[in-house]
């Protein structure tokens, strides 16, 4: 399997759109049409490449044509897929923003530097970026917004986050204000 830190998810297939074979993308690209300006994408294993054309904007996502792909039961059974591309042809994360990869596997520490479990996403539903953290011995995560008054430092180099829960930045008075 390719090593995931070299490709970063730019995309997810969510379905079919009309009977020609085009597909329906998630893009996680900052402007959602510009998912198809990295070359060609690669499946999760790496093992398929996805060549996109005629991407437009639509009703529930990015609509694309991906290369050999003529019909819609051809695009349904894409369904699902995830869809990467290399690292090296995206743009270096400002301050302040990060790369889903990047936080994955994390050291979740808290203000005191007690090691309390590892990142293990950081999805965005629509209202705002979260960290999705598994404390250690825990079965299920538990998310907190992704913003500085619940996560004020992301250290890359050290590959550690610290935060402040979400019970203690509601219970504790020096807490900033959540945004």
């Amino acid at each position: 399997m390719p090593d995931l830190q070299k490709r970063v998810l730019i995309g997810r297939i969510v379905g079919a759109h009309g009977i020609r074979g085009d597909v329906v993308i998630h893009s996680f690209a900052a402007v959602p049409e510009d998912i198809g300006a990295y070359g060609p994408l690669s499946s999760a294993d790496g093992s398929r490449n996805f060549v996109l054309s005629h991407i437009r904007p639509g009703p529930k996502g990015v609509v694309a044509r991906v290369k050999g792909v003529a019909d819609r039961n051809s695009a349904e059974a894409l369904k699902g897929t995830e869809l990467f591309v290399s690292r090296a042809k995206l743009p270096e994360p400002e301050d302040g923003e990060f790369y889903v990869n990047d936080l994955i596997g994390m050291t979740v520490v808290d203000s005191e530097g007690h090691d309390v479990g590892r990142v293990v996403d950081a999805p965005d539903y629509g209202a705002g970026p979260l960290l999705e953290i598994r404390k250690h011995n825990a079965t299920q995560t538990e998310l907190i917004p992704f913003t500085d008054a619940y996560v004020p430092e992301v250290d890359l180099e050290r590959r550690r986050v610290v935060v402040r829960p979400l019970q203690y930045a509601a219970d504790n008075d020096d807490a900033p204000t959540p945004e």
